[in-house]
């Protein structure tokens, strides 16, 4: 099962969650009335079927009051968990991981983070740690990949080796990359709306315990307390056996997810020891701790699905787990019966403090390089080019204000371009052009494969910035562009990627619309031609040749040489409104189009970078992951 597959599926199970919602509520409404109907006739010394014995609204009162409650708390939290992994991290006391952060332990994280994120083809998540945690756990959080997080605990940097945290980190970019995360918000979301019911009636039952200090002399002040007492303490219960069912529910979603991530952390790493030795370390630390991978947050309970491993025991086990037990996953990981590690805190969080760290990495895909020596940084096609990411650079990108430079760096042109851009610059921010000038002149020096990725390494230190400085940073960036009154290939591939992952709707679910690529037709056309135009330049061939290995791949399609679209015609609103409707692609379509493009490209591995970097815009701007042939540009050679 592929990527599409995996975010089909969460779709799907999303959809299943909604509708177990909808049952659920139904019945809690069902179940409230009866109550309340058994209270009523109670207070009023018996039950009587006419239709005067309720008062006018009766049944409608305690509908509306119970879905209120019920879609209330629902948006509250979803208002609450707006701001997506960053929320989710904070709810459970993460502390954020500054990208320039000189901690040895933070900066093997962020090394083992930046590098998946390079492999994988997506922006490099936030990082955050839990500093109070001392089991071994791990989430990953956010609405899509655009702005996801990573969070460890604090017992995770101290107690894994490096392999082991990769698989760790690898095992929570498969819930990035599989659709995981948005179902995981959800789920938050609808178990706090059903959980109004519980809370309301546990303010019912407090505030009538009060009444009677008020009113200990009156009878109908005694009759009001009672009443009170009992209408409290049915939405209790009935709010309780609401949470349970929807805790059923969330264990069933997560146990399964889990198993996946799990063999994606094998996939990933190619290193079945990383997420198996952390597995196994967990059970180990089990033995001294109540569990060795226990959350002693208040919000635990609430994010139990989100965790790498149980952050709560389980009296019942079984149903209620929102993961499968510890050593069904190490017999799936490992296909036999594996004993449980011992995990004791190791000296600077590295055993024997032998590990050598990178400046900064830049990983092939596969990522465990056996007997790879991580002082260097291997960058571009070129073995003869390898050498490590300049300092300078390395540097930058990990400061939010110097992050902005390198962006601005990367969009300088010749030095006839410069002239229109310089004056731009000296306008705006004198006070920094010799240091984007410094910044663009060692990018220079860098292979054309290295630009994209150094974008991505920065994305992190970009998402610091405010609001209105990423405004500004994507209203400097068109301006820089217009400069020179054209738009170059390398100019778009990079406004598009940051207007994806820092624009205003960055962080927002983009809805469905279609189900088949015929219906956009017209923007596959568009898209479909403007790879030609570049692969024909790239490969030395006719756009005509290039389209037509396209049209071949999808016969459904019915692409002819006549569809073929001119150059001159592929405006950028044209492109940006074919992205646009492409990004509403259903999840399982979503892979015709990519395979549609890759083979007009050719499916040469590494292909030419202009095409790559082409492939790569279009894969940021649709929410995919970038395809291995794609991949096999930027990764060509380990360090």
């Amino acid at each position: 099962m592929n990527f599409f597959e995996h975010q089909h599926q969460a779709r799907r199970q999303t959809r299943t969650l909604i509708i177990l919602f909808v049952l659920a509520v139904i019945a809690i409404v069902i179940a409230v009335n009866v109550a309340m109907t058994m209270i009523w006739s109670l207070s009023q010394g018996g039950y009587s079927s006419h239709p005067d014995f309720y008062p006018k609204g009766f049944f409608a009162t305690n509908t509306l009051v119970t879905l209120a409650l019920i879609g209330v708390g629902t948006l509250i939290e979803t208002f609450n968990l707006r701001d997506g992994g960053e929320a989710v991290a904070k709810m459970a006391g993460g502390r954020l991981v500054s990208p320039a952060s000189q901690d040895l332990q933070e900066r093997r994280l962020l090394n083992v983070v930046e590098e998946m994120a390079i492999a994988a083809g997506i922006a490099c998540p936030r990082v955050y740690v839990l500093d109070k945690e001392d089991a071994i756990n791990a989430f990953a959080a956010g609405h899509n990949q655009n702005e996801a997080v990573v969070a460890v605990t604090r017992g995770t940097l101290n107690r894994l080796t490096r392999d082991e945290l990769q698989g760790v980190v690898a095992h929570e970019f498969s819930h990035i990359l599989n659709g995981d995360m948005r179902l995981n918000i959800h789920l938050i979301s609808v178990l706090f709306g059903i959980q109004m019911i519980a809370g309301f009636g546990q303010h019912l039952m407090h505030f009538g315990a009060r009444v009677r200090t008020a009113r200990d002399s009156n009878d109908k002040g005694l009759s009001a307390q009672v009443i009170l007492l009992a209408i409290g303490f049915a939405l209790f219960v009935i709010g309780y056996i609401g949470i349970i069912f929807g805790r059923l529910i969330k264990s069933a979603v997560s146990r399964q997810r889990e198993f996946l991530a799990d063999a994606s952390a094998v996939q990933f790493t190619r290193n079945a020891d990383g997420i198996g030795g952390a597995l196994r370390k967990i059970g180990g630390l089990s033995r001294t701790m109540e569990s060795g991978s226990r959350i002693r947050h208040p919000n635990a309970e609430q994010l139990s699905h989100l965790f790498l491993g149980a952050p709560r025991p389980v009296l019942f086990g079984g149903w209620f787990s929102t993961h499968p037990p510890m050593k069904e996953r190490l017999r799936r990981i490992y296909g036999r019966h594996v004993e449980p590690l011992d995990a004791p805190e190791m000296a600077s969080g590295y055993a024997g403090n032998t590990e050598t760290l990178p400046d900064i990495p830049y990983v092939a895909a596969g990522l465990a390089a056996s007997d790879a020596s991580l002082s260097s940084v291997a960058f571009g096609n070129d073995a003869e080019r390898q050498e490590p990411l300049p300092q300078e650079l390395a540097s930058a990108v990990r400061e939010p204000q110097a992050a902005c430079c390198v962006v601005y760096a990367l969009l300088l042109g010749s030095d006839d371009e410069r002239r229109a851009q310089f004056a731009l610059l000296q306008a705006d921010m004198p006070q920094r052009l010799s240091f984007i000038v410094f910044l663009a002149d060692a990018i220079a020096r860098l292979p054309q494969s290295a630009r994209l990725p150094l974008l991505d390494l920065a994305m992190p230190a970009l998402k610091q910035l405010k609001g209105d400085e990423r405004a500004k940073l994507l209203t400097t960036v068109d301006r820089l562009i217009a400069a020179d009154n054209r738009i170059v290939l390398a100019e778009f591939v990079l406004q598009t990627v940051l207007t994806r992952r820092l624009g205003m709707h960055a962080g927002r679910a983009t809805p469905i619309r279609y189900n088949r690529l015929g219906v956009i037709r017209d923007d596959c056309v568009a898209l479909a031609s403007l790879l030609a135009h570049v692969a024909a330049s790239a490969m030395n061939e006719m756009p005509a040749q290039a389209f037509m290995r396209g049209a071949a791949h999808d016969p459904e399609l019915g692409l002819s040489a006549a569809d073929l679209v001119d150059v001159r015609a592929l405006g950028f609103e044209r492109v940006k409104t074919a992205l646009d409707h492409a990004n509403e692609l259903a999840p399982l379509v979503k892979p015709a189009l990519i395979k549609l493009l890759l083979a007009i490209a050719g499916g040469r591995e590494p292909m030419p970078v202009a095409l790559a970097d082409l492939l790569r815009a279009i894969c940021a701007a649709i929410d995919a992951p970038i395809p291995p042939a794609v991949a096999a540009t930027y990764t060509a050679y380990h360090w």
